[in-house]
């Protein structure tokens, strides 16, 4: 009788196991979803200053360089690129995503719809903050 109720408490503990590990394997860990289930429009990337992140609206390419300091003077947004990288009518929530690289200050920006790719730097230095198209077809 003690090996049958040891049996079936071992068995309980494994199912609750299992089902506790398959619930969160469903559960949605990539921050482009939002609560709708919807792609979002916005995307912090991080980048490997701790202080900076950058802004991607993912429809049309438009990114921002976010700096987060408690000193006001240290605090802001600021544009990488203003012009988007598509015309209106071919906007798509999540068309846009950042790769990071090997350099601190470079990313690379690839449109998920048509596979064009351009070199992204931020830097603290305005005159170093850049988007040029990587892909041939520009």
């Amino acid at each position: 009788m003690k090996k049958t109720i040891v049996l079936l408490a071992m068995i309980l503990i494994a199912l609750t196991a299992s089902a506790q590990t398959s619930w969160f394997d469903d559960v949605e860990s990539d921050s482009t979803t939002v609560q709708s289930g919807s792609v979002a429009a916005y995307k912090l990337f991080k980048t490997e200053n701790i202080w900076t992140f950058i802004k991607l609206n993912t429809r049309n390419g438009v990114m921002e360089q976010v700096q987060f300091s408690f000193d006001d003077e240290k605090r802001f947004e600021t544009y990488l690129n203003l012009i988007p990288l598509v015309i209106k009518s071919e906007e798509v929530n999540g068309r846009f995503t950042l790769y990071p690289t090997q350099n601190v200050y470079n990313f690379i920006l690839l449109d998920q719809i048509d596979g064009r790719t351009f070199q992204v730097q931020w830097s603290h230095e305005p005159e170093k903050r850049a988007v040029v198209p990587i892909s041939s077809e520009w």
